[in-house]
């Protein structure tokens, strides 16, 4: 009980953190209709395979400048501070799990943004939506993760960027699969598959960051 409350404390602490920096938040919607926008003025409405490279491409780019600061941006007096008062398994998964809820409104901005500028080409509406959502959440995971790595070794972003690329490219092959499948009047028996692929993806780097964020946090 304890633990769930020092969670949502600390979940309830993001949010006003973001309400008081809200240039933060509209300098990412900003970035995000400037590159959709140049691509309308390039592109007009691109074919559907085209349409979804670039939707999951402009989401990595949106995560990378979303999540970065994460732990980038605290100061070692409140990394102390949070330290004295909550566990490293409670502050890791308060922070996971903003970051997934943040990117899930980023999320439906995009694609908000995306059918406006440039159409709409999904057929299974209601499925993308889903896949939408899901891939959002695994990209916060995964960038939330390594940004802890990136602070604690007190780099930069660029180490964040770095070790990232790597591990995000069976995600974004995975979900942009996935979309495909969508795109098309009938649904392909192996969604469900690549699916359940995605998620355990996720509880993969939940788990781990549960299990080696107490040694970044005794530092």
């Amino acid at each position: 009980m304890n633990s769930a409350k020092y969670i949502l404390t600390l979940v309830k602490k993001e949010f006003l953190l973001e309400l008081r920096q809200q240039f933060s938040f509209y300098g990412i919607v900003l970035y995000v209709i400037a590159t959709i926008f140049v691509l309308y003025l390039a592109m007009g409405q691109p074919e559907p395979a085209v349409w979804n490279g670039l939707f999951w491409m402009i989401q990595l780019f949106v995560c990378v400048n979303a999540v970065a600061k994460s732990f980038l941006s605290e100061s070692k007096g409140r990394m102390l501070y949070f330290y004295s008062i909550a566990g490293s398994k409670d502050f890791i998964i308060s922070k996971l799990l903003f970051s997934a809820l943040f990117m899930v409104a980023m999320s439906l901005i995009s694609w908000l943004l995306f059918s406006v500028l440039l159409g709409n080409p999904v057929i299974s509406a209601g499925k993308f939506l889903g896949i939408n959502l899901l891939g959002g959440i695994s990209l916060s995971l995964v960038f939330t993760f390594l940004s802890a790595i990136a602070a604690r070794a007190q780099q930069n972003a660029v180490l964040m960027v770095i070790m990232g690329f790597p591990i995000i490219i069976p995600q974004l092959m995975l979900l942009m699969r996935i979309s495909n499948i969508v795109f098309g009047s009938v649904v392909q028996g192996s969604l469900l598959q690549v699916i359940l692929l995605l998620v355990a993806l996720d509880c993969l780097v939940v788990v781990l960051s549960i299990i080696l964020f107490p040694f970044l946090w005794k530092d």
